[in-house]
């Protein structure tokens, strides 16, 4: 897919806040992004959220919590604000616009993070980058997630859902990760829904560990 961007920063917005505000200018619309910049962009992670649109996060501010945490070790963080969040082959689009943009300012080894039918555009916009180097699903849907059998051979994949999610059953997690070849690894948690609130702490962890450790190693 051939994505021209520019970059527009949008200064003054939630100067409080640690991150660039971004819109991306594609030849779609604009992509509102939240940058959080470091002094070498080699390794980076983008953050999306599912068909609630907007800055969807599960787990209790995972996203901006670890944007902010994840910089000491090296890493930048985009969150990405889906155009059209109910739209699986627009929200793919958005993605590899991200990816674009971090490739741009030196990106080479890059996470995806997805919650929901974000899990399905992270597995597809991996299969298509070869400066994706781990994918993170939380609470994913097995439905458009067929490419993540065409992950390049190192490129990991690590799955957590809830084992009480009421909007995605577990099977779903457990269709893509006998899809997927190593490495890979399966997270249940028990007694948690689908936003994995319940055990936000420990999904902070596991993620943050499993980030730092794909990227950095």
């Amino acid at each position: 897919m051939d994505i021209k961007i520019d970059i527009k920063e949008i200064i003054g917005e939630n100067a409080k806040n640690s991150y660039i505000p971004v819109e991306l200018i594609t030849d779609r619309g604009e992509v509102s992004c939240r940058f959080y910049k470091v002094d070498s962009n080699n390794l980076s992670v983008i953050w999306v959220g599912g068909v609630g649109g907007g800055w969807d996060t599960p787990a209790e501010e995972l996203y901006p919590d670890l944007s902010e945490k994840i910089k000491k070790n090296g890493i930048s963080s985009l969150r990405i604000r889906y155009r059209y969040p109910h739209d699986i082959e627009e929200s793919l689009y958005d993605v590899l616009a991200g990816i674009k943009f971090l490739e741009n300012l030196g990106a080479s080894k890059i996470a995806l993070v997805g919650h929901s039918l974000g899990g399905a555009v992270v597995i597809q916009a991996a299969a298509s980058s070869s400066s994706v180097k781990t994918v993170v699903a939380l609470s994913t849907q097995s439905h458009g997630t067929d490419s993540v059998s065409n992950f390049s051979q190192d490129t990991s994949i690590l799955i957590i859902h809830g084992s009480d999610d009421p909007v995605l059953p577990i099977n779903c997690s457990k269709q893509v990760y006998n899809k997927a070849h190593e490495p890979k690894e399966i997270v249940i948690l028990t007694g948690n829904a689908h936003c994995l609130d319940e055990s936000s702490e420990k999904v902070h962890q596991i993620v943050y560990d499993w980030i730092v450790s794909e990227l950095t190693n």
